[in-house]
């Protein structure tokens, strides 16, 4: 038996459960905003979303997949490496959903990638090029997100006015539906890029791919319509805890404010995508809702904001000292590598079973959300900006 090629095969099955965790971990991305208006279902809006996260696969490049698959230099992007990066990328997945804090799984891999390729070979083995594409995102994705969301809820605020349409009218639920989707393809087209991205980094690492002429890699046709199914499959299993705190702890949202929350998140998703940034789709997409909630006079839930924004600075520096650790394990000497590796690998393992089968579910969700008659009511602006707002 070919040990390294049995290792190689359960990295990538590890590389695509992380894909199945951004899925989850990220449905709410686009699940949330239609859930809390009430235009589908909780288990029909994650197979709506599931479906445009797949399509994607049919339409966009690989531009982002590249960009990860540099973070760390080909030279250092070994079997271990991988494992370490994406371990801790799994990890805080988990450990995020599990508390119902909408953080980013893109930046959770990059951090992890940065932590074990520091471990494995110093700064020379990162490409700082590649990691400060993601850190101009990290800043640059919530505002654009947010600004946006608020000038379209200001413009919808402006024609509900103007015509006399109600905040849940049906023109306006049609609109959620087309900018969900919309929010779906662009969450699968940037988010299944970054598992694209790692599993094609260490198939060039591991010398069962190369380089093309340019530096990039041509990434096989196998590689991307597994990443797309993965993320898909997540998306539809759920994440309940992020999907509530989205839709309905940082605003009260109702149709209108859904379609500017969405048209923000699109605007940022797609324009990242665009230029190749792997962009944290869940800073856009929260960033979008508080936006829109501002721009409604709603008001926002500041504790909920705080808690959020807090999730979002740590995520780098947690995953990559979880990574750099998990990298230190397996390069300790004799049996040691083996036994500490499967010890942390059980632990999680038996972490995350409990997590799964101890989570909310969409029938608990959708038992918060308000009613027809309260959606109906005119907007208000409430103490949400003095941070109060929706129930925790």
């Amino acid at each position: 038996m070919d040990l390294a090629l049995v290792a190689l095969v359960a990295v990538v099955a590890l590389a695509l459960l992380f894909d199945f965790t951004n899925g989850f971990h990220d449905a709410a991305n686009s699940v949330s905003t239609v859930v809390a208006t009430r235009v589908l279902p909780a288990k029909w809006a994650v197979w709506f979303s599931a479906f445009f996260n797949f399509a994607a696969v049919f339409i966009i490049g690989t531009a982002v997949a590249n960009t990860v698959a540099k973070t760390v230099k080909s030279d250092f992007t070994g079997i271990a490496v991988v494992f370490a990066a994406l371990f801790a990328a799994i990890a805080w997945n988990y450990a995020t959903w599990w508390i119902g804090m909408p953080s980013s799984s893109s930046h959770a891999l990059i951090g992890g990638l940065v932590g074990a390729g520091l471990a494995a070979g110093g700064a020379d083995a990162i490409s700082w090029s590649s990691v400060q594409k993601t850190a101009i995102a990290i800043v640059v994705s919530p505002l654009v997100a947010f600004t946006i969301a608020f000038v379209a809820m200001f413009i919808i605020g402006r024609m509900r006015n103007r015509f006399g349409w109600s905040e849940s009218a049906k023109g306006f639920k049609w609109l959620q539906l087309v900018s969900a989707a919309a929010v779906s393809f662009g969450h699968g087209a940037n988010d299944a890029q970054k598992t694209m991205g790692v599993i094609a980094a260490l198939l060039v690492g591991t010398g069962h791919l190369a380089l093309g002429a340019d530096g990039n890699i041509d990434v096989p046709a196998w590689v991307e319509f597994s990443a797309y199914g993965a993320i898909a499959l997540g998306t539809v299993w759920g994440g309940w805890k992020i999907i509530e705190t989205m839709g309905l702890k940082i605003t009260t949202l109702h149709p209108s404010s859904g379609v500017a929350a969405n048209i923000g998140a699109v605007t940022s998703i797609f324009g990242a995508t665009g230029l190749g940034a792997p962009i944290s789709t869940t800073h856009a997409a929260a960033s979008s809702v508080a936006g829109a909630g501002v721009g409604s006079g709603v008001g926002i839930n500041l504790r909920i904001v705080g808690e959020m924004v807090l999730a979002w600075v740590t995520t780098v520096p947690a995953t990559v000292l979880m990574g750099f650790l998990a990298m230190r394990a397996t390069m300790l000497p004799g049996g040691w590598a083996w036994a500490v590796t499967g010890a942390l690998v059980v632990v999680a393992a038996g972490l995350i079973i409990y997590a799964m089968t101890h989570s909310i579910t969409a029938e608990d969700v959708e038992a918060e959300v308000p009613s027809e008659e309260e959606l109906e009511q005119p907007l208000q602006l409430t103490p949400h900006l003095e941070g109060h707002g929706p129930a925790a």
